[in-house]
């Protein structure tokens, strides 16, 4: 292994991969990641701590809504909640993600798993949750009939379902979620898999989190628009904003974590890319976690009864501040209806 510091910039970007044989953290030892700390220290915790607030107080409110309404609840609304908890569970780790950022990991070797955990069930619930709405409205606009049962058990089976699913695809970051130090004793929770098995959550997080969706919400979308259909604008209006706003956050997390697990595998073993992708995953693991606080927000902006219901809630609870809103009403079928839209 390389222990000398490099003197001069030419060392700083050179390919030692011809010469030597070592990971990808072992060439990152030998780099200057001064930008990637003052962003960590400085940006990160700033924008952990607003997106926790927004994102916060935007679920709580939409979990507040759908449980009161959960007598009417169609397996739309059910996946709706089931996003917003997902959501919730990054948010309870971001107060750990922004405490790491200026601190480094404090929490302990048992807390890493838990709250890798957290992260990951959080993005695979998330899509999947997103994918189960965007097949159901397919097959109701398609077919005429959902994809479940009109009793509610049966929905919250297929719920839990997604959920022992999310916790599956989820296992091998958390097994593997490891604390780990740095040439300045600095301690930050990862993933360390074994050598030659790292490849299996790397694949698992692309295929599920980003192919596989990609690939069924765009063929059903492109059903859906096909046939004209009154009721459906709204609804499919949502989804499609939905999935839409997804992809965008989450895709450059999916391209930057492909990028460093080729690293591992002995390419782009330089300084130049090692810390270029250092910082550019902690930009987008911050663009990623944004997104955890903008479901509610499209909801409010796209959903007209989800407006009147947060309306409903909140002059219930301060009823001198809002004036009394109609109650939502919907002349489409069981099947079609939403307390979102």
């Amino acid at each position: 292994m390389m222990t000398e510091e490099p003197g001069t910039a030419a060392a700083a970007t050179a390919d030692y991969s011809d010469y030597y044989n070592y990971a990808a953290e072992d060439e990152g030892s030998l780099c200057n990641e001064s930008n990637t700390k003052v962003f960590s220290e400085v940006v990160l915790a700033v924008l952990y701590s607003t997106v926790f607030i927004i994102g916060l107080l935007g679920n709580t409110l939409v979990l507040w809504v759908l449980v009161r309404h959960r007598h009417r609840c169609s397996l739309t609304d059910v996946c709706v909640l089931s996003l917003a908890v997902s959501d919730l569970l990054f948010l309870a780790s971001l107060p750990v993600w922004a405490h790491s950022a200026v601190h480094g990991w404090a929490l302990g070797s048992f807390m890493c798993p838990t709250v890798s955990a957290l992260f990951m069930m959080g993005l695979y619930s998330s899509v999947f949750f997103m994918v189960l709405m965007t097949l159901d409205r397919y097959v109701i606009i398609v077919y005429k009939h959902s994809i479940c049962s009109r009793k509610r058990p049966a929905k919250m089976a297929l719920a839990l379902f997604v959920w022992m699913l999310s916790l599956f695809a989820s296992l091998p970051d958390i097994v593997f979620a490891k604390v780990k130090e740095d040439t300045s004793n600095r301690a930050s929770c990862g993933s360390e898999f074994p050598q030659g098995a790292a490849w299996m959550s790397f694949t698992y997080l692309n295929v599920l989190s980003l192919i596989l969706p990609l690939i069924i919400t765009s063929f059903c979308f492109c059903r859906i628009l096909r046939i004209r259909s009154e009721e459906r604008h709204s609804i499919v209006r949502l989804l499609l904003t939905v999935s839409v706003v997804y992809f965008l956050f989450w895709t450059p997390y999916n391209i930057v974590t492909f990028l460093m697990f080729l690293q591992t595998e002995g390419f782009m073993l330089t300084c130049e890319w090692f810390t270029d992708l250092s910082l550019a995953k902690q930009w987008v693991h911050a663009i990623a976690l944004i997104h955890c606080c903008l479901n509610p927000i499209i909801y409010s902006c796209a959903g007209q009864k989800f407006r009147r219901a947060v309306l409903t809630v909140l002059k219930e609870q301060l009823p001198s501040s809002f004036s009394s809103p109609q109650s939502p009403k919907s002349t489409s079928s069981e099947y079609s209806s939403t307390l979102i839209t």
